[in-house]
């Protein structure tokens, strides 16, 4: 696995990515308050199979923050310019959390990117208590005024053997970038309705995966989500909770890898942006 940079000049920002593996790119985009480094599991396991890219999200991990107020739309846009960056012209992408939003945003902004989406512990037309408690949070966070492991319990059920992960992302939490994390969790919390009715424009096949015990990330809404693509799948992996990706890592690689399995190993080359 290879720490690399990237300048966007159409941005001014610095990204930083984990890649490992060869073949048919996978970008890996994480949720609030994480870095590329919670996606070891999957940049372990499918990077036997892929180029995996696991991207720090803008103000998390070493990747420079926005330095406004940024929407989803401007994540969405800072991945597409990120990819056209790099040599291939299509890429299938998984999200979790945020990175679920911005992943659904990508397919369905700039389709000709996109092979397969992935939205993992996404959410869906909340309900306005859930919209309400998520903008408290927003604010609490923007006045500095917060347990950063507060979402712990959330994440991650009582049982010993989730412990150790759970002090992990527990360590990730506490060395976030306040600013970057309350920007993108403002962008989070009004994110989830952007692209929530176009979701029928996707044209890339889209698996919806989620934990059977995630109340804010519903089965229900897994659902929703996979009726409204046309070409979508849901998936709810029994008792587990928000960090699936990381408590149920072989259950989800599972899935990855059986609904990525017609992707060819024959990409598309273009000439990558010279940044």
């Amino acid at each position: 696995m290879t720490r690399k940079t990237q300048h966007l000049s159409d941005l001014n920002l610095q990204v930083s990515y984990l890649e490992a593996g060869k073949g048919t790119p996978l970008v890996l985009i994480h949720g609030v308050g994480m870095n590329a480094d919670a996606w070891f599991p999957q940049m372990d396991s499918l990077s036997r199979y892929f180029r995996v890219i696991a991207v720090d999200m803008p103000g998390h991990g070493d990747s420079e923050g926005f330095r406004h107020a940024a929407t989803l739309k401007d994540y969405v846009q800072w991945l597409a310019c990120f990819w056209r960056t790099q040599p291939e012209s299509r890429f299938a992408v998984a999200g979790h959390s945020m990175g679920a939003l911005i992943t659904a945003g990508i397919a369905i902004d700039y389709p000709e990117l996109i092979s397969h989406a992935i939205v993992m512990s996404g959410v869906f037309k909340r309900s306005d208590a859930a919209r309400d408690a998520v903008a408290k949070r927003a604010e609490e966070l923007a006045s500095g005024n917060v347990r950063l492991d507060a979402p712990l319990d959330r994440w991650f059920s009582a049982s010993a053997d989730e412990q150790p992960l759970r002090r992990k992302v527990g360590d990730w939490l506490q060395q976030v970038d306040l600013e970057g994390y309350s920007r993108a969790y403002q962008a989070f919390a009004a994110g989830d309705r952007i692209y929530s009715d176009r979701w029928n424009e996707m044209r890339c096949p889209v698996l919806a995966i989620t934990g059977e015990l995630d109340a804010n990330s519903s089965p229900e809404m897994t659902r929703q989500m996979a009726s409204a693509a046309p070409y979508g799948q849901a998936v709810v992996v029994a008792n587990a909770k928000h960090m699936l990706s990381l408590t149920d890592a072989a259950r989800v690689n599972e899935e990855i890898l059986m609904f990525l399995s017609p992707v060819s190993a024959d990409v598309t080359q273009h000439e990558p942006v010279q940044e």
